[in-house]
């Protein structure tokens, strides 16, 4: 078999952007992943967390600055390239679905509010049989964040699944195949260009197509929320990746369980794969490890105290005894111990053990793999996925 320049393992976030880096700069990659990555069940906004007085162990601290400014760019040429433009800034404000302002660093252009304090008149639109999104509760929360301005909320039935109940994806995939009904619904509003007209994320789930054939019939600015998972704009950014890396020759494997790897002293050659009749290894002059931590099972613990990553039996860094697994309350203005658990590697991302000597010279691990911050509490995870899968798939 071929062997490929880079393997990547993992298909969520870190996965598709180090896979998309690696090809961009000419490299064969092969990316194999086990399930459909964490990307549908993301807002498609990425956040950074602070860049300021972080720990020595910190991964912001090995992946540099410089790193997260040219993710960030690529990240923004790989979505404009599928018609999906982002904005980036320090605090973007995103309107949730129940009327709260999240602020994130990349955010879709079609859910960027940062013009609403401008806006005369707010209006806020649900859809008939549309689950998780209730027009009334969001005005009313958001007016707290605009006390000054009008809001007006509306139900629009557009006739969808023949009445029964739909999620945003449901009326994503019907909208993005005809979206002139919502268009005329939209009209009857007689918004003006000093308006906003805020919806739940329904515009289809390829780039930005949609939001525009609606947007030139409409004056008012149209802004999208957040959602429950299946999140269409998550769906959205993940399609794009993988626009890119189709058309820029990437391998992709999906379905396929990396078991473990195949090692010659600090060096690994490849991986092996679980296969119906026998096992298969795939050969690659650099491995990246973007797996994720427990919540994809890039990391396992099945005794207390003695979590694992499970293919290349890399130690794993976690807080030890109970009372520091988390605390007392869950939400709470401290970081969860449990959260920090994951992997340590020097400046190269290469994993180290406890005495800081490097495993694997050509092994780089990425993304939430990555330990010694609570990514969630910071609200880095993000920006840390596209930063060190931006610096492994570069090294």
């Amino acid at each position: 078999m071929k062997i490929s320049d880079v393997i990547v393992v993992g298909g969520g976030l870190a996965g598709l952007m180090a896979a998309a880096v690696a090809a961009s700069r000419k490299q064969s990659v092969t990316v194999l992943t086990y399930g459909s990555g964490s990307l549908p069940l993301a807002s498609g906004t990425i956040d950074f967390g602070s860049l300021k007085n972080l720990p020595a162990h910190h991964p912001y601290k090995k992946i540099g600055v410089s790193n997260l400014n040219a993710a960030a760019k690529f990240l923004v040429d790989i979505t404009a390239q599928a018609n999906l433009p982002y904005v980036v800034g320090e605090k973007i404000p995103v309107v949730t679905a129940v009327g709260t302002l999240k602020y994130s660093a990349l955010v879709p252009e079609s859910m960027d509010a940062s013009q609403l304090a401008g806006k005369k008149k707010i209006f806020v639109v649900e859809l008939a049989g549309l689950k998780d999104f209730y027009a009334p509760m969001l005005a009313d929360n958001l007016k707290k964040f605009f006390p000054d301005k009008t809001f007006e909320t509306a139900k629009i039935d557009l006739h969808l699944l023949g009445g029964r109940d739909i999620t945003c994806m449901d009326a994503a995939q019907l909208i993005a195949d005809n979206e002139q009904p919502l268009a005329n619904e939209l009209k009857t509003l007689n918004a003006t260009a000093d308006d906003a007209i805020i919806l739940p994320p329904i515009f289809g789930v390829m780039g930005n197509f949609s939001r525009s054939t609606v947007q030139t019939q409409i004056k008012a600015q149209i802004i999208e929320t957040t959602c429950l998972p299946p999140s269409p704009p998550g769906i959205r950014l993940q399609r794009a990746f993988m626009k890119f890396l189709q058309s820029s020759g990437v391998k992709f494997f999906e379905n396929t369980k990396v078991v473990r790897g195949v090692v010659e002293g600090r060096k690994v050659t490849g991986v092996v794969v679980e296969n119906v009749v026998r096992e298969k290894i795939f050969r690659a002059k650099k491995i990246i490890l973007a797996t994720g931590g427990f919540y994809s099972s890039g990391i396992t613990m099945r005794d207390f105290d003695n979590p694992r990553e499970p293919i290349f039996d890399l130690p794993v860094f976690f807080p030890t005894g109970a009372e520091n697994w988390s605390n007392a309350q869950l939400f709470s203005d401290k970081p969860q111990g449990f959260a920090t658990t994951g992997i340590f590697t020097n400046e190269r991302l290469n994993p180290i053990d406890a005495d800081g000597n490097v495993l694997f010279d050509n092994l780089h691990v990425v993304g939430n793999n990555l330990g010694g911050v609570d990514k969630i509490f910071e609200r880095s995870a993000g920006g840390i996925a596209i930063a060190s899968a931006y610096k492994g798939a570069t090294l």
